[in-house]
């Protein structure tokens, strides 16, 4: 039996209207990503990869088109349904990192965990496990706006992974990080993607994207 794909997207397109203009950001895109795969989405600014990004993590509806992800169609959910399908099946890393400045990093990796209703102890244990996996186990009481951006990316990671998510969708993961921490985040990546982990990387920087094993490019909002 055939193995059913994390990302399914069939002609999807979107299409962002005002009184006088109509933009297409996203045109007709279909392609797929099965589990264990490390896919960069790459290409200019403007080229429409940020709006696919969007779709792709639930934070937007396509115009048209099907998207299916892990076997769940995403196009027609409600808003809650959406945030939802966001908290179970999606662990984001964004390039402003989007962590709480003055609070710990444990208690950065754990918020998820709060929201999804686990213990306390729980949480502890498994952002501690996760802020250790990424070489963090020495900056666990430590206030994120206390450590580099290097090292608010990792914890940015471990949050990510909290939940176990179908698909880490990683948005410009290296742009606000020196050359030096980038590489490092980046094999980290490459290690969750050898234990299994599905990533979608969106990047507009090659030598990143080469970090993945599959590369789709975005131009005009076409797949090229």
């Amino acid at each position: 039996m055939a193995v059913r794909p994390i990302i399914e997207v069939s002609h999807l397109s979107k299409i962002y209207k005002t009184e006088s203009i109509e933009t297409v950001a996203v045109d007709d895109v279909s392609f797929t990503i099965h589990k264990g795969e490390f896919v960069a989405i790459m290409g200019p600014s403007g080229s429409g990869k940020s709006t696919l990004m969007h779709v792709l993590g639930a934070l937007d509806r396509p115009t048209s088109g099907t998207y299916i992800l892990d076997g769940e169609n995403v196009e027609n959910l409600t808003d809650d349904e959406l945030a939802d399908i966001r908290n179970r099946k999606i662990g984001f890393v964004f390039q402003a990192f989007n962590l709480l400045p003055r609070t710990t990093t444990m208690k950065n990796v754990a918020i998820p965990m709060m929201y999804a209703g686990i213990p306390k102890v729980e949480r502890e244990a498994t952002a501690k496990k996760f802020l250790e996996m990424v070489g963090l186990g020495d900056r666990l009481h430590h206030a994120t706006n206390q450590i580099s951006g290097g090292q608010q990316q990792r914890v940015a990671i471990a949050r990510a992974l909290v939940l176990n998510p179908a698909l880490i969708l990683a948005d410009e993961p290296t742009g606000n990080i020196a050359s030096a921490q980038a590489e490092e985040i980046m094999a980290i990546f490459t290690k969750l993607h050898k234990k299994g982990h599905t990533i979608v990387m969106i990047t507009h920087e090659p030598d990143i994207a080469e970090h993945a094993k599959r590369i789709i490019h975005v131009h005009d909002g076409k797949i090229i």
